[in-house]
Formats: structure tokens, sequence, C-alpha cells
């Protein structure tokens, strides 16, 4: 397969974190474009647009790999919060329930959009009022849709999920994987195995993630 510049159009710490667990050698450039949701989009077709136009909005040779990601309670989507008072509350209304996680990841090169999305069902353990309280304190649920962190060892939010557990984290990286080697990069390490080494637990999905058309 072909040697490709790839650019993450993210700033975030933790998809640049885990775009290393496949080993991809990558820069990040962050774009500014306006995420406002549509009237009535439903959550995957959200993140699937403007993953899309972040990807666009990176000109240039370079392969742009771009990604969102959602956190939707029926039909209502919970992005990152605006302030404290809001973490507080998407705390609140999630705790010990069950939630989606949408992400939508797209590939750009020369124009062209390949793109995929990727749904996780989460449940979150029931949160006292002074864990809110703690965990906001903290400033770790500011900058995440939904107002936590599944990886935040000391708050430990998540009872069970279903589906890809990177993708909750921001970015799944089997899909990720796939979409790279249809634009013929590779993937340099074993990205199922060292996803499933970083999180610390078995996944029974990434076989049938990586052979999907």
């Amino acid at each position: 397969m072909k040697t490709k510049k790839l650019i993450l159009a993210s700033q975030s710490p933790r998809r640049r974190e885990l775009m290393r667990l496949g080993g991809w050698t990558f820069t990040a450039s962050a774009p500014d474009v306006d995420e406002t949701r549509l009237p009535d989009e439903h959550p995957a077709d959200y993140v699937r647009r403007l993953a899309e136009k972040k990807a666009r909005a990176l000109p240039g040779e370079a392969l742009v790999i771009a990604a969102d990601t959602i956190v939707a309670d029926g039909g209502q989507v919970l992005g990152k919060p605006s302030d404290a008072a809001e973490a507080a509350a998407m705390l609140r209304q999630l705790s010990g329930r069950t939630h989606q996680v949408y992400t939508g990841i797209a590939l750009s090169e020369n124009g062209d959009i390949l793109s995929t999305v990727r749904r996780t069902e989460v449940t979150l353990r029931p949160f006292s009022a002074a864990e809110i309280q703690a965990y906001v304190q903290s400033g770790d649920p500011l900058d995440k849709a939904g107002a936590y962190a599944i990886q935040n060892r000391d708050f430990q939010p998540v009872a069970s999920f279903e589906g890809c557990l990177a993708n909750v984290m921001g970015l799944p990286l089997c899909d990720l994987s796939r979409l790279l080697g249809k634009r013929g990069v590779a993937t340099p390490q074993d990205v199922a195995a060292n996803c499933q080494a970083y999180f610390g637990q078995p996944c029974p999905y990434y076989e049938k993630i990586l052979h999907e058309d």
C-alpha cells in the first residue's frame, strides 16, 4: 500500500491518543466549521455530515481524517456542555440510564469523500449528587460530549456498553482502519489488539467491523 500524508482534522487529545494505537503517522489541524444541527436531523446523519464537512475544510494533497461524536438520549442530542451547570444537568439526565453514542468518520482526498457512522449503546451507573458535583469541579466533563469521559478512572461512569468502546472515546479505530484500507493506506500496527490492551478488555466486535463492506 502507498505511503500518504495523513492529517487528523481534530486537536482532541483523545483522538490523537487513539490514532497512535494504529501506528499511523499524522499531523493534526482542527478546522473551524459551523456545527449547528439541522432541524429534525437524525444523530447518525448529523455526525456524518459534520465529519464530512470537517474533512472538506482542510484542502490539499493530504488525506484528511475527520470525526465527530455526539451523545443521543432518545431524540435529544447532547454535545459538549457550555458550562459547569449544563455538565451537571447532563450527568443527572444520563445517570443510571442507557443512551447512544454516535461517531461519524470521514476521509477526504482531493475532494473525494468516504464516510461511515458507528453507534454504541452505553449504560451509565447511577451517580450521587456529590459525585456529580466533584466530577464537574474536576473540569473533565467540560470538553466531552454528554459531559463524561468513559476512560476516566476516578469517576468510572460506565456500567455497561454494547458496541465499539473506542467509539465512545471519539474514534472507532477498526472503522478507521477499514476506511483507510479502501484508500490504500495500511495500518502499521494490530489496531484491534492494541485497542483491547488499551481498554483492558476483550472486544467481540472488531472482526465484524474490520470486514464490513
